[in-house]
């Protein structure tokens, strides 16, 4: 079998594993078959002569792949260790149960209609850089389900990185830490993450987009609850003395700037976005996130809401109207900053695969941002995948080949650096 054949096979096994996670669950990992995946890598893992691989109690997989710089090398002892990670979970809005990955070779540069869902079509008229894929083979999912390449697709790619280190031991490497995580997709992926038993002094997540791209920068992140206090009577004889709740929990949502939401919204401009309510008369609340690439811009954001909550105590003089905030990540270009080699050596990785590389913000957040806070900066490489969180989800097996060719590079390039 052929190095793209083996990805190929390697990507669809992980994809018909069903790892949705969960944004109501408060375990952890939030869904119990995240693991029946874990549990895979482990052996995967094992099997490409990593010993140390194991899955804590926490559902994180972590191996080691040990130096292979021969004693007296010129970079022995100077080359630091680097991390690799990717999450198991998909998006946990559409469903990963039963995924059927369908493999389309020699892409014709047309429509691609999904045979589980015939009305689930990816048109080539909406995709650019679907049509410059004409004649590679592209992976999709069947219609009915997500293909969950976001991160399956970046998983896969650190396994064969792993296989063609093992497969060709001229080509050089510092020690490899490997980590897969679960609960990326509902902002948790780090949460019981031990930094320092990973022990990587530098990290990259493979789980960007397009081919070429490095992301070394997120929004700064917060979470903010607001809730409303009303007073309940009898609507019969409610006049003069009802505060209805939910009412002034509209108003407040209403009264927020309308070009600061994420449907209005692009490149680097910050948004407040309501994602849930609930209530009655009593009392009614709504949960927030807010975005904004700098803490300056968040805070400002922040403002906002809560002018807006103290106009709307005013407007209703029976009703309590507070706002929370809670912090949730911030940008992690704040500490890659300090470490330009960690990005640099990224784009010149990128650039020996016969790339060019496209350097972009994350309008999100990754487990790399929360990392990099950790002490472990931690950019972002793309994994090849497109549409992402939807049914729609391709990605062309080409694209996945040029992520594993840039890892490999990438150590390469470390090892050279780490020489002067």
């Amino acid at each position: 079998m052929s190095d793209r054949e083996s990805l190929l096979d390697r990507f669809c096994r992980y994809a018909r594993i069903d790892t949705q996670s969960s944004d109501t669950s408060s375990s952890y990992p939030s869904t119990e078959k995240q693991k029946d995946l874990l549990r895979v890598l482990v052996d995967d893992l094992k099997a490409a002569g990593l010993a140390d691989a194991e899955m804590d109690g926490h559902g994180y997989v972590m191996a080691t792949l040990p130096s292979n710089i021969p004693p007296g090398h010129s970079a022995f002892g100077r080359v630091p260790t680097i991390g690799l990670l990717g999450h198991v979970d998909t998006y946990h809005e559409v469903s990963g149960a039963n995924v059927k990955p369908q493999v389309h070779r020699n892409y014709d540069g047309g429509d691609i209609v999904l045979p589980g869902d015939p009305s689930i079509v990816i048109r080539a008229s909406e995709e650019p850089d679907l049509v410059a894929c004409k004649g590679m083979t592209i992976v999709t999912a069947d219609g009915t389900t997500l293909l969950g390449a976001d991160d399956k697709a970046g998983v896969a790619e650190i396994l064969e990185a792993v296989w063609r280190f093992r497969e060709d031991p001229k080509r050089l490497h510092g020690p490899i830490r490997i980590a897969f995580t679960p609960d990326e997709e509902v902002g948790r992926g780090t949460e019981r993450f031990d930094a320092k038993k990973f022990g990587a002094t530098f990290a990259y997540t493979v789980d960007g987009s397009g081919v070429g791209e490095l992301e070394s920068e997120t929004f700064c992140a917060d979470s903010a609850t607001l809730k409303v206090g009303g007073a309940d009577v009898h609507p019969g004889y409610a006049k003069g003395k009802m505060t209805n709740a939910v009412r002034v929990l509209a108003d407040v949502i209403m009264a927020l700037p309308q070009h600061r939401t994420p449907e209005t919204t692009e490149a680097r401009e910050g948004y407040l976005h309501p994602i849930n309510l609930s209530g009655n008369v009593s009392e009614a609340t709504a949960n927030f996130i807010v975005r904004d690439f700098t803490e300056e811009g968040l805070h400002d954001l922040e403002a906002t809401l809560k002018s807006a909550a103290e106009w709307a105590g005013k407007k209703y003089p029976g009703a309590k109207v507070t706002v929370e905030t809670k912090e949730s990540y911030r940008n992690m270009k704040y500490i890659l900053d300090q470490h330009p080699q960690v990005t640099d050596y990224a784009e010149e990785a990128i650039r020996r695969a016969g790339l060019t590389p496209r350097r972009t913000s994350i309008r999100g957040g990754t487990d790399g941002a929360r990392l990099t806070f950790m002490g472990v900066p931690t950019p972002n490489l793309f994994d090849g995948s497109m549409n992402f969180h939807g049914k729609k989800e391709w990605v062309p097996l080409e694209w996945m080949d040029a992520a594993v060719q840039t890892l490999l590079h990438l150590m390469d390039v470390w090892v050279v650096r780490s020489r002067s």
